[in-house]
């Protein structure tokens, strides 16, 4: 077998460790370092390799093409074989591809026998998804490798391995940058200080590996910063004296998304937020009778009174209000989808979010972005992606928030509303 070659600071990729993590700046040859190492390291014991993301929708997504490639860089086409699904050696080591967002606890099973899990793009990979996957990844000496390059501060990758970085004994932890590429190109040396000149602010993160506080782009990016810079990021219990209502965003093979709110004067609690593919009705609806609330409410978006074929004809509405055991209210449609975006704008100085929660939620309304056509420049219509739903809900809510109401009765009295200043460790 020809000899492995790797940039000198990737060298611990080759010893036994439990958690492997690369995380930096472009350039820095991560991705393809992981690869040829794994590559080579599947040529010496027949490991079963499960290289996941948080979505994938097809193989293309995948790291599928980078280890294709690099098994002809290496001279190892006669050691694997190359599929359009997987890519399996001569000793049975085996390279598996999957997006990790859509599969529940009973779905993973099958890759509990998985020697190594190589998580690429590791900063999109949600604090749920990680939760489900390293406990499946149990086999005697099994690893998990991560790379990615740094997206938002708050992501779980960068609070799991930078802010609470693991104990030595089981992770190796490295940060690294172009600078520990020793094939760094030079048209890719160009980029790096034309960038430098242009938006050094920009260029720290592109190039350094800084993380930035909302993505470039986000549609609620100063309202999400001020939540932040306010303390409304924080610790919101639920007030048993208060009914909480529900706002929904219906999907299936999309996410549904829920936000559990409470409303107090002017105040907007958000305590609780759920989101899931491919769960039935009853199953929401007992997940929500699991939880220790009253409800006051639930709305669905306006097409949830349309008529459902997979239902035989029957609404989603018709659907739930058996089971969540009252009607359903109806979010009007609105004319446009910037309309519910300045409800939410408006609605932001009011909200206060717990930061454990509703972190999935806060985590969509910080990446919610517009499409910018490279031949306009122009910013566009927001994007439909795996954000975009959290978003929806949140502006769901904006457009029906001062139709909630507490009919709690004297019984239930009104605590006093919170204060920036009692706000418990801001995000």
């Amino acid at each position: 077998m020809p000899t492995l070659q790797i940039p000198e600071a990737f060298a611990p990729l080759l010893q036994p460790k439990r958690y492997k993590v690369l995380y930096g700046g472009r350039g820095s040859a991560k991705s393809w370092s992981v690869a040829r190492a794994l590559l080579h390291q599947g040529t010496i014991d027949p490991l079963r390799i499960l290289c996941a993301r948080e979505v994938m929708r097809t193989i293309a997504d995948s790291v599928h093409r980078l280890l294709a490639d690099q098994v002809k860089a290496l001279d190892l086409e006669h050691w694997y074989t190359v599929t359009d699904g997987a890519i399996v050696g001569r000793n049975d080591c085996e390279f598996l591809f999957t997006g990790l967002r859509t599969l529940d606890a009973s779905k993973i099973k099958s890759y509990e026998g998985c020697d190594v899990a190589w998580l690429e793009e590791a900063q999109t990979i949600s604090k749920k998804s990680r939760e489900i996957l390293i406990p499946t990844i149990r086999a005697e000496g099994s690893e998990i490798w991560e790379t990615w390059n740094p997206e938002l501060d708050t992501d779980d990758a960068y609070q799991r391995y930078v802010v609470d970085a693991p104990p030595a004994e089981t992770a190796w932890v490295r940060e690294v940058t172009w600078r520990d590429n020793p094939w760094f190109p030079a048209v890719l040396e160009a980029e790096r200080l034309a960038l430098k000149k242009r938006d050094p602010e920009e260029y720290e993160h592109v190039w350094e590996g800084k993380p930035r506080t909302v993505v470039v782009g986000a549609i609620y990016a100063k309202e999400v910063m001020a939540m932040i810079a306010q303390k409304r990021v924080c610790n919101v219990p639920y007030d048993p004296k208060l009914p909480v209502h529900t706002i929904w965003d219906l999907g299936w093979n999309d996410q549904t998304s829920i936000i559990f709110v409470q409303r107090l004067l002017s105040e907007v609690r958000l305590i609780d937020y759920e989101e899931e593919s491919f769960l039935r009705f009853d199953e929401w609806a007992k997940r929500l009778r699991d939880k220790p609330y009253t409800y006051g409410s639930h709305w669905l978006p306006h097409d949830g009174k349309h008529e459902l074929q997979a239902a035989g004809g029957v609404s989603a509405r018709a659907l739930l209000t058996p089971l969540l055991r009252m009607k359903p209210e109806m979010i009007p449609k609105p004319p446009n989808k910037e309309i519910p975006i300045r409800a939410a704008r408006m609605m932001f100085p009011r909200v206060y979010a717990d930061k454990t929660n509703t972190a999935v939620l806060m985590n969509c309304l910080k990446r919610y972005r517009r499409a910018v056509p490279e031949s306009t420049g122009e910013p566009g219509a927001p994007v439909h992606d795996e954000y975009s739903h959290g978003a929806d809900t949140f502006a769901g809510l904006a457009t029906v928030v001062d139709q909630l109401t507490n009919d709690a009765g004297p019984q239930a009295p009104l605590l006093p509303p919170y204060k920036p200043q009692d706000s418990v460790l801001g995000v």
